[in-house]
């Protein structure tokens, strides 16, 4: 007998420490612990890479702005200048065409090659703000990004909600050794609700999936397409001007 009650007094202490140690898990339920299913852990941490990736590239496409915008404010005071300049030039030669020299000659040339290489600029200062700066400001703030990460939130905020309906589950199996009619309805219940709350949060992760793989995408692609118009703009500008400054030659003639 004294057996018995060793064995029996020692069963007891193990199932204690088993139901201390799962409801210390309880208390500290996480991510990994809550989300069993693999194909949903993948959609998790596939949406947490999302949304790094189209922040990160949010933020390149401001810093791309802002400097497109510095380059334009500064060049375009540069053009002030360069502009005064040839008209300076321009108006010397136009007014000593009589005297027949070279400095007249030669400084409406210079006046007029750098006016149009001025052109040139201001052509190309137009591109960069309407066809570089203008897109990528609409795109930062535009729709699709916000109504992307809207989906992003709401699936995080419903996968909260399935931790919490797991732990309630898990609580109720944990007292299914007095089972009553009444507890067993609840946990049966219980159980359809984190049936139905695991479902909407695979349709939604999907879903959210979908919509910032979709803006990941535009933000690649229009990112990198306006890098490249800013690039052949600026080659263009830079050969059309080159053939403008031969010109300036005729100063020495």
């Amino acid at each position: 007998m004294e057996s018995i009650r060793k064995q029996a007094s020692k069963l007891r202490e193990q199932v204690a420490k088993q139901q201390q140690a799962v409801l210390k898990r309880l208390g500290n339920l996480g991510n990994e612990a809550v989300m069993i299913d693999e194909e949903e852990l993948m959609c998790h941490q596939k949406l947490q890479d999302l949304y790094i990736s189209t922040r990160a590239t949010k933020h390149f496409q401001r810093s791309v702005v802002r400097g497109v915008e510095a380059f334009i404010s500064t060049s375009s005071k540069q053009m002030e200048i360069v502009r005064k300049l040839a008209e300076n030039c321009c108006k010397y030669g136009a007014e000593n065409q009589s005297a027949s020299t070279h400095l007249a000659r030669g400084s409406e040339y210079f006046g007029t090659s750098y006016n149009s290489i001025e052109d040139e600029r201001e052509a190309f200062l137009k591109v960069l703000g309407e066809q570089v700066a203008e897109p990528l400001r609409a795109q930062i703030a535009g729709a699709p990004l916000e109504d992307a990460r809207h989906l992003t939130h709401r699936y995080d905020k419903l996968r909260q909600e399935v931790e919490a309906q797991v732990a309630d589950v898990l609580r109720r199996r944990l007292k299914s050794t007095s089972v009553s009619v009444e507890s067993s309805v609840k946990l049966q219940n219980a159980e359809a609700r984190l049936t139905e709350l695991k479902s909407s949060t695979v349709a939604l992760g999907k879903e959210a999936t979908a919509a910032m793989l979709s803006v990941e995408d535009q933000q690649q692609q229009m990112t990198f397409h306006k890098l490249r118009t800013m690039n052949a703009k600026n080659r263009d500008t830079q050969e059309t001007a080159a053939t403008y400054l031969p010109k300036g030659n005729a100063i020495h003639n």
